[in-house]
């Protein structure tokens, strides 16, 4: 049972006791993978703070709680993985698939054979409709092409409130100068107050939950996956195995992005050849 306090009950960072931030820290780990360091303290308390208000509990309370109730430790998760993107992150990557990628997409769209990408760590969408975007192009009539295919782009992310964002495709309007004013003119609707995604971008995206240190139902291959800005919250060992795991679900000549502040660590940089900055491809044979 969660202590109550008024509403109004200020929080302090103060409040996080080294006991409190170590059962956090265990948690975040077990469940999710993510490593926090004692310096993330003040951003801990500081993430988990307005759940404990509108919670009218005490932030010890709740973190008790957190470790007895699936519940309340998903609500602890998500706070704590809420992560800010933006349309056309790290652009060079983007570009790399409009060049070297989207060819090769084509080609199989020609051949009548099925087309996979997987943006894993998803967030709130930005960057998977981003890939539909470069995807689909700047030309209407190739793009009505690409949509009748067989392809289909998998977002996936542990935080289930970012995730309904993307279904709804829907950003603040000031996101739009983040979108290359060609693709904007063709995938964005006509409203000026936000960034609203068009039904043939939304078509071709699915977001479905997924913790990736967990199970994965997933029984395909991919032609792409960007997993970005997602390994720098975890630790070595675990940013190792990941790395192999989704390398694995690559077809053989498949691409796969990470972040700029990221790299491959030990097997795993055995499994795939660097082809550009942070992009890699998984070998024929």
């Amino acid at each position: 049972m969660l202590s109550r306090l008024p509403t109004t009950t200020a929080l302090d960072d103060s409040d996080l006791s080294p006991q409190d931030f170590a059962l956090v820290a265990r948690l975040a780990y077990d469940h999710s993978g993510i490593t926090l360091p004692e310096n993330k303290r003040i951003l801990v308390a500081s993430r988990l703070a307005k759940l404990v208000r509108e919670r009218g509990c005490t932030l010890s309370a709740f973190i008790s709680e957190a470790a007895q109730n699936a519940s309340t430790r998903q609500a602890l998760i998500q706070a704590l993985t809420t992560n800010h993107t933006r349309f056309f992150r790290e652009p060079h990557h983007f570009t790399h698939f409009v060049q070297h990628v989207r060819p090769q997409i084509l080609a199989a769209v020609d051949q009548k054979h099925p087309v996979r990408m997987w943006s894993a760590g998803s967030s709130s969408g930005e960057e998977v409709h981003s890939l539909a975007m470069s995807l689909l192009g700047n030309n209407r009539v190739e793009a009505k092409r690409i949509s009748k295919a067989n392809i289909a782009i998998l977002a996936t992310d542990i935080n289930h409130d970012v995730l309904n964002i993307g279904r709804a495709g829907r950003y603040d309007g000031d996101a739009r100068s983040e979108i290359p004013a060609d693709l904007a003119a063709l995938w964005l609707t006509d409203d000026t107050r936000h960034v609203q995604m068009t039904d043939m971008v939304r078509k071709i995206v699915r977001f479905r939950h997924l913790n990736l240190i967990g199970d994965w139902p997933i029984r395909t291959n991919f032609d792409v996956i960007f997993c970005r800005n997602t390994m720098i919250y975890f630790d070595a060992p675990t940013t190792e195995k990941l790395q192999c795991r989704l390398i694995q679900q690559l077809r053989p000549g498949g691409h796969f992005y990470i972040g700029h502040s990221e790299r491959l660590i030990g097997r795993a940089a055995t499994l795939v050849e660097n082809v550009g900055q942070t992009i890699f491809r998984k070998a024929v044979s």
